[in-house]
């Protein structure tokens, strides 16, 4: 019971900064900016003004870690896999040829500039799936710090920004059509919220079909996620190797780290909710409290990061994401062409 009561100071300072978040993402007349990212600012700029006291501290890292996990276990509630079937293969083909372009390219580019993997990976899949969401459910299954997290939350933001502006402006300098220019958006701006932007700008039909093919987007988290888990097993598996501990780490690994019990719950809920068996009403109220959660956690994520850590990483981090936001936006649109659909 006391340990209980030492979560709570810093799990309220977590759902406050969140409740604050979402309040100042009401006032804006466009989306241009998700709470979740409002929320790792304030924390930071408070963290930039006062460090979290060891009380505070200990509940901020329950709702950066165990809270996390449970609101991705609650997103899975509002994902369907019967989404991938209306918006067509056309969609599919073009999101594989990005994702291969920001894992494939960001592994290449990430050891060029020197990036640590996690990071580096971080970056890739916050451009190629979904901005936070994907960072935010990558990120526990390869034991990332939060300073990476918020590198490449805000990497990822920083080019959502540019996007927003520049897409509508190209879309119709290339005269693409309603649907063309919702595949691109839809693959290739990273946040939910920029590509509802991004995608409105341009028409209420491209922001439609842009929202569609995010959602079938935002299922390529699965399959990433459980190769993320199994590159991390097999990296503890070399590590323990190296120590002498290689019978000690199989049995951790095989039990946890190949498949995180958060996953596990995460895809549970996708299936069900695939066949219709989670009432529309629970889906979307499951949907409301996961994005207010992961909004929390990200606050308490930005409360512990430091950005005199941060900079430590110097400038390449932003390299990396500007050139696989690049190649991403180039790929999209030139597979596009290739199919005949601009």
């Amino acid at each position: 019971m006391k340990k209980f009561i030492e979560l709570i100071p810093g799990f309220v300072l977590s759902l406050v900064i969140a409740a604050l978040a979402c309040f100042l993402e009401s006032l804006l007349p466009i989306p241009l900016i998700g709470s979740a990212v409002i929320a790792m600012f304030i924390g930071m700029i408070i963290n930039y003004f006062w460090s979290p006291t060891p009380i505070i501290s200990k509940g901020l890292k329950f709702t950066s870690k165990k809270i996390l996990k449970f609101a991705i276990i609650l997103l899975g509630a509002s994902l369907s896999i019967g989404t991938v079937l209306k918006v067509g293969q056309m969609s599919l083909l073009v999101m594989i040829f990005t994702l291969l372009t920001c894992f494939g390219g960001g592994y290449f580019i990430g050891r060029a500039l020197g990036l640590n993997w996690k990071l580096s990976n971080l970056i890739s899949a916050g451009t190629g799936i979904c901005g936070g969401s994907a960072i935010a459910a990558i990120a526990p299954t390869i034991d990332a710090d939060d300073s990476d997290i918020a590198y490449s939350m805000s990497a990822t933001f920083l080019f959502d920004m540019a996007m927003i502006i520049l897409f509508p402006i190209m879309g119709h300098a290339m005269g693409l059509s309603d649907m063309a220019y919702g595949l691109w958006a839809g693959t290739a701006v990273n946040d939910t919220s920029s590509v509802v932007a991004a995608g409105y700008a341009f028409s209420e039909g491209a922001g439609d079909f842009a929202t569609m093919v995010k959602l079938t987007r935002t299922l390529s988290i699965i399959p990433t996620v459980i190769i993320f888990a199994l590159i991390n097993v097999r990296l503890k598996k070399k590590a323990a190797l190296a120590q002498g501990k290689n019978d000690e780490i199989h049995t951790k690994v095989k039990f946890v780290s190949l498949f995180p019990w958060f996953i596990t719950g995460f895809l549970a809920l996708a299936i069900i909710n695939s066949f219709g068996i989670i009432p529309e009403a629970f889906s979307a109220n499951a949907k409301s409290v996961s994005k207010f959660l992961m909004v929390a956690a990200l606050s308490a994520i930005g409360l512990n990061t430091s950005f005199k850590e941060m900079s430590k990483s110097g400038i390449r981090p932003m390299i990396h994401g500007f050139i696989i936001s690049a190649l991403v936006v180039i790929v999209a649109i030139a597979v596009e062409y290739c199919m005949g659909i601009v």
